[in-house]
């Protein structure tokens, strides 16, 4: 096996040369694990399941209890339970996922100090600060990388939103709309699922024929304009629709295909059956899945959200984990969950908050699973109010990184763009505004 130092690209040997540089200057903000060359990662993982809680979740009410803090920090959540790993605790009303804790990590130390839920998600899913130019977000990079570009031949788009995209951001960003989400809408939880373009209630595939040769009836202008280079990119978007629509796609998104004791396990509920449709999805091959799970920013009625939201999200995430697993694709699949940033320690009991929880990106949790990851794991500390990491800063940078690690896309690869400047996947070293505290070494496998 070859040494770190010998694999390294120029660009890298510039990079860290430039790092030590800014450390032998006095620029020493960064801490030490960001000196350190990186133990060689062998990449396991080839699909991404992002479960997005939007809006941003209590840190305190899911990964990070702190009882001990008393209830103007923890409210009503005061009997956090032990998991089957020694030693961590998680809210009381997520017994299942208690159960299956030897299968993810938490990252209980995720800061980067901005409270706009923008900002907060355009940093947190690209690695990049907002600037004059749109990154990519990590769902993107993975589209182009591992997409239609390489050889991707699945009969669903290789980046699937469940079921709404966010809509704060391009996620493509300069990429273009080639390397848009492909997004679902409706809703898993019906009999049917609509899914916008290639499902729609109450319209048979005969019908769909009928209606395509109806519509190649009518058309008297495309086969008299000869060779029209838009015409013909028309007539190939056409054709791509039309294999979505009556092609084998119909079946993976048939949740009916699964038995009624399967579905039960996931919750009948919109969120329980997206996790149901993301296995079905990376099973069929696609690389990168996001569910976007609603309803987190909640700065009123903050615990009557959670005792409504925390079993479903139990259920939901357990029965992901617990099923990849029984599959043997946990160990190519990285689950990622976890959202814009946490929501403030202390509870705003006042009028009219009421009993809710503002905006915090000081510090707040995520979970990490799969692909590589050990489970069984807890990076980082905060302190005893969950008000500020104690103990190893893990940045947004540091998380996407470990996950493009695992999925071997380098972090520095140029990314095309329309203004003809080198954009790569994450920020260099030498890119002193980013800050980082390094890849996520402690769960991570090496060679």
């Amino acid at each position: 096996m070859k040494h770190i130092y010998e694999t390294l690209t120029r660009r890298e040997a510039i990079q860290r040369g430039l790092l030590y540089a800014a450390g032998a200057a006095g620029m020493g903000s960064l801490p030490l694990s960001a000196f350190t060359a990186p133990a060689a990662i062998k990449p396991r993982a080839k699909a991404v399941i992002q479960i997005w809680l939007w809006g941003g979740p209590s840190h305190l009410d899911t990964f990070d209890p702190k009882p001990e803090a008393g209830t103007d920090y923890s409210g009503a959540f005061v009997d956090p339970i032990e998991t089957n790993v020694s030693g961590m605790r998680i809210n009381q009303l997520l017994p299942q996922l208690a159960k299956q804790a030897d299968k993810y990590s938490l990252i209980r130390s995720m800061t980067h100090g901005v409270n706009a839920h923008e900002t907060a998600s355009y940093l947190t899913q690209t690695g990049h600060m907002p600037g004059r130019y749109v990154h990519p977000t990590m769902g993107a990079v993975v589209n182009y990388f591992k997409g239609e570009r390489v050889g991707y031949q699945g009969v669903v788009p290789p980046y699937v939103v469940l079921t709404r995209p966010q809509g704060r951001f391009s996620e493509a960003g300069f990429l273009g709309s080639k390397y848009k989400p492909f997004s679902t809408g409706g809703d898993p939880n019906k009999e049917v699922f609509a899914v916008e373009g290639i499902v729609a209630e109450g319209i048979t595939d005969q019908r769909q024929e009928d209606r395509r040769g109806l519509l190649g009836q009518l058309d008297q202008l495309g086969p008299n304009l000869g060779e029209c280079p838009e015409f013909l990119r028309y007539d190939q978007s056409q054709v791509e629709a039309y294999k979505l629509i009556l092609g084998d796609s119909r079946g993976i998104f048939n949740l009916g295909q699964e038995s009624d004791k399967m579905r039960e396990r996931y919750g009948r509920s919109n969120f329980g059956q997206s996790c149901l449709m993301a296995r079905r999805l990376v099973e069929s091959g696609v690389p990168y899945v996001t569910i976007n799970y609603r309803g987190w920013d909640t700065h009123k009625g903050h615990f009557n959200s959670m005792n409504r939201m925390l079993p479903e999200l139990d259920r939901g995430v357990a029965n992901l984990l617990q099923d990849l697993s029984s599959r043997g694709l946990l160990e190519s699949t990285i689950v990622w969950v976890g959202g814009e940033f946490g929501r403030s320690p202390k509870v705003l009991w006042e009028p009219p908050w009421s009993g809710g929880r503002s905006h915090f990106g000081h510090c707040f949790s995520t979970m990490i699973a799969g692909g590589g990851f050990a489970g069984g794991n807890v990076v980082g500390e905060s302190d005893a109010r969950g008000e500020e990491v104690r103990d190893r800063p893990v940045y947004p940078v540091d998380l996407l990184g470990s996950m493009y690690d695992l999925m071997g896309i380098d972090h520095a690869a140029s990314l095309p763009n329309p203004h003809g400047l080198e954009m790569s996947v994450l920020p260099g070293v030498e890119d002193t505004l980013t800050k980082r505290g390094g890849v996520l070494r402690e769960i991570l496998p090496s060679v």
